[in-house]
């Protein structure tokens, strides 16, 4: 239900037809901790499939579900056993319309031919602010069959004979998407029907018993179901019951001709991602001299694909530079499902798409982009995160170190920003090593995940001295004092400077400081760990200072009164990325100079 604001409509109906949500909980309708949220909320309410709300969101995630029903269907059905076969459908309203993101997704879906999507339009032409010709005026029917969507009209909402023939006719065009036109009116009955009133304003019991009188439905009972509706609505339990029976056979007679590929199927659908030997996730070394993360990630993406056939994903037109395009797997089109994406310059689009294939199920679904380019994906990340999905998505190009294409690609705000998300994992590997324990991560943590990743290359990190589990831990010391001894200072970098920290700690040892080097490439995993053992990788009383191409807003609790942070509170320049990382004050010096002075203070009387 796309048009999220509906949702008191989709409770009742899942009351019902039987699902686990009671007349209680119908009437504690957007109540604190009740089942019934004000929009439709995943995991909260049995039956909601996705959490929708804002405008949008709910039209591409459901084509991100088509999708993974296609690919699900040509991966693992067998003529004689056709396991994967359903529709994806959604109520879209004039607002989802309005905004760019169903622009963005309609394109995609009518490229891909996906047939099996089916819309209804809730076309009652009233928003908040009243008649939606006030600021949508565009012709809906011819746009989307522009896009290639097999549109029809239903010129009354009431007339359930032509809607039935309408959907009908649409599982009959198996290569397009469907958009059904229903002309509705908003608050059908009621004494506000068609104005902007009846939109998000409770009718009050005035307009309450109004409606009821106006549609005939007895007044003196609140919340009142006929027994006749249950036994007439509840049928839907048996045919569902008997469907699932029908769905178990077939699977059984899967399982008897086909047992290993039956058992990976299911195992997707359940969310286990299937083990890998560690041999299959390649070691980096020094000696093969600097490698920018994002091709260390293309190599253990690839690698990983090898064994998780269900690791799906693409990127913003971006492949080439994300690294995110798998050799040999064929791309996903209209006439065939192969596991490489192409969503085109359409970040929200493709964010909330990726969400669609993910709360679907049976797939482990990846996109990518430029850092900088986040913004446009937050809101989705945003839902996904609410959600509790798992989907991982690449950055790249992660700092002004990219150089020549200057500030409006130079990421400077968002890795605060994404930091700033809950539920968010956001990971920032400082070389190769770190980017493959990123991704042993990424690929099995009950969350979305984004990598952050350099356009530059980087030293490689002795495998040793990297643990295995480091995006895991969130953080780990690098480099450190002799044993028994205590560090003057502690140096925290992130991503590629990390290398910075390490050679400033070099410049501070020749001045006889114990210096502690600390990679943190996941602030959030970090934070996560108890106070103790975060104590042993930042030991209470040491100064430490803190050096990321970004921001410096989001590390001042972690360097504490006596510690400084070098960071970036400007946007960047276009320029080579070495002469950039300099101009900024990105040099071996400054870090060192700056931990002088806080050991310099840490040391001082007055402190």
């Amino acid at each position: 239900m796309s048009a999220g604001h509906g949702s008191a409509l989709l409770y009742a109906l899942l009351h019902l037809y039987g699902y686990d949500l009671s007349i209680d909980d119908l009437k504690r309708f957007r109540q604190l901790h009740s089942r019934t949220p004000g929009h439709p909320e995943y995991r909260d309410t049995p039956g909601v499939e996705t959490t929708t709300g804002p405008l949008g969101q709910g039209f591409a995630t459901g084509v991100g579900m088509a999708v993974a029903e296609r690919y699900l269907a040509e991966t693992f059905n067998i003529d004689e056993h056709p396991i994967v076969d359903h529709y994806t459908y959604g109520i879209v309203s004039d607002g989802d319309l309005m905004e760019g993101i169903s622009a963005e997704a309609g394109a995609l879906a009518g490229h891909l031919g996906l047939g099996k999507l089916v819309y209804l339009y809730d076309q009652n032409c009233i928003s908040i602010e009243g008649e939606t010709d006030l600021a949508f005026t565009e012709r809906v029917a011819p746009r989307f069959e522009a896009q290639n969507w097999h549109v029809q009209h239903v010129e009354d909402g009431t007339d359930l004979d032509a809607i039935e023939v309408a959907i009908r006719r649409a599982q009959e065009v198996p290569d397009q998407p469907s958009l059904i036109c229903v002309r509705t009116n908003i608050g059908y009955g009621s004494p506000q029907q068609d104005t902007a009133a009846v939109h998000g304003s409770p009718l009050g019991t005035d307009g309450v018993t109004a409606t009821k009188d106006a549609l005939g439905w007895p007044t003196d009972e609140p919340f009142f179901v006929p027994d006749a509706v249950y036994e007439h609505t509840r049928r839907a339990r048996e045919q569902g019951r008997a469907a699932e029976a029908a769905w178990n056979d077939r699977v059984d007679a899967f399982r008897q001709d086909h047992p290993d590929a039956c058992r990976l199927f299911l195992s997707a659908l359940d969310g286990t991602v299937p083990e890998y030997e560690a041999g299959q996730v390649p070691v980096f070394n020094p000696s093969d001299g600097p490698l920018a993360t994002r091709k260390a990630s293309g190599q253990v993406l690839q690698a990983l694909a090898r064994n998780i056939c269900t690791l799906v994903g693409g990127s913003a037109d971006l492949a080439p530079s994300n690294k995110t395009h798998l050799e040999g797997y064929g791309d996903f089109q209209a006439d065939r499902s192969g596991r490489n994406l192409h969503f085109g310059v359409r970040e929200h689009a493709m964010a909330a798409i990726t969400n669609g294939i993910a709360v679907h199920g049976g797939l482990l679904p990846y996109d990518a982009t430029f850092f900088a380019f986040s913004d446009y994906m937050r809101p989705a990340l945003r839902l996904a995160a609410l959600m509790q999905i798992r989907r991982i998505t690449v950055f790249t190009h992660d700092s002004v170190a990219l150089g020549e294409d200057g500030p409006t690609h130079q990421p400077v705000e968002h890795l605060t920003a994404m930091r700033a998300i809950p539920g968010y994992t956001v990971l920032r590997p400082a070389d190769a090593n770190e980017t493959a324990a990123a991704w042993r991560f990424a690929v099995t943590h009950d969350g979305p995940v984004g990598l952050v990743l350099s356009r530059q290359a980087l030293p490689v990190l002795p495998p040793d001295r990297v643990p295995e589990d480091a995006a895991a831990q969130g953080a780990y010391v690098l480099d450190d004092v002799d044993p028994g001894e205590t560090p003057d200072v502690v140096l925290i970098g992130t991503g590629s400077e990390v290398h910075l920290a390490r050679k400033a700690a070099g410049r501070l040892r020749e001045d006889d400081l114990r210096v502690r080097v600390v990679s943190m490439p996941s602030m959030e995993r970090f934070e996560a760990r108890d106070a103790e053992s975060r104590a042993t990788v930042l030991p209470p009383g040491v100064p430490r200072v803190a050096v990321e191409a970004g921001i410096t807003r989001g590390w001042h609790h972690l360097v504490g009164d006596t510690g400084a942070v070098v960071g970036l509170d400007r946007f960047g320049l276009s320029g080579p990325g070495e002469e950039v990382v300099a101009e900024l004050g990105f040099t071996a010096d400054r870090v060192a100079d700056t931990a002088r002075e806080v050991v310099r203070a840490a040391r001082s009387p007055a402190s």
